[in-house]
């Protein structure tokens, strides 16, 4: 069994343990999110009778995240082959998350960098208590959207490499159960030119 036989499996086994882990940490990040940018939004519409907009936006994305990602984990753990685990929907909708959390975590710089400009350590507690908060959602943001958008790229790459070593159809096909470095559908080898050399030489001698 040649070396590359023996490294296709291990490939897969390392794309599927990847996915995973990237999945369940952004929803862990996901929900300390939407936790903190919920109490921000509880105190200002409290006191001040209004919201921030960095904040409403990362509960919406967090929330999005919270309904989407364990329905693809649940659904590819009691279906093999489901839409959802198809590498161009999981593209799809993963790119669209990552566009969500980069937006929010832009909005959550400038409102911090406008908001607490002298950054923290306020005499007051819950002053100094809001701007941690302002940090916290600022580095989760960002960290959702580094996590998710490394996941995507690498993804994008191994299906291109998949396709350009003749897997047309690694773009509908599951991304946990899809050998990306397998060859298939390559050109077809060459015939032997014996045989058919062979068969129509014509003998330079007459038959008898």
């Amino acid at each position: 069994m040649s070396k590359d036989r023996l490294l296709h499996p291990l490939t897969m086994s390392a794309v599927s343990i990847l996915r995973l882990t990237v999945l369940i940490a952004t929803l862990v990040f996901s929900v300390i999110v939407l936790g903190v940018s919920a109490h921000i939004t509880y105190l200002t519409t409290t006191f001040f009778n209004a919201y921030f907009t960095f904040a409403a936006m990362s509960i919406a994305t967090a929330c999005l995240t919270i309904l989407t990602l364990p329905v693809m984990i649940a659904v590819d753990i009691t279906r093999k082959g489901a839409f959802t685990s198809m590498v161009v929907v999981e593209l799809s909708w993963l790119g669209v998350l990552w566009i969500l959390w980069l937006t929010s975590a832009a909005l959550t710089a400038d409102a911090n960098s406008n908001t607490f400009v002298a950054g923290c350590g306020y005499i007051n507690p819950e002053i100094d208590q809001a701007c941690k908060e302002f940090n916290a959602i600022e580095a989760f943001d960002f960290l959702t959207w580094l996590i998710l958008m490394g996941y995507t790229i690498t993804l994008i790459v191994f299906a291109i490499i998949a396709a350009t070593r003749g897997n047309a159809a690694v773009w509908t096909s599951s991304t946990t159960t899809t050998d990306f470095f397998a060859t298939g559908g390559a050109l077809a080898p060459e015939k032997s030119p014996s045989t058919n050399t062979i068969q129509h030489h014509q003998s330079p001698y007459p038959q008898v």
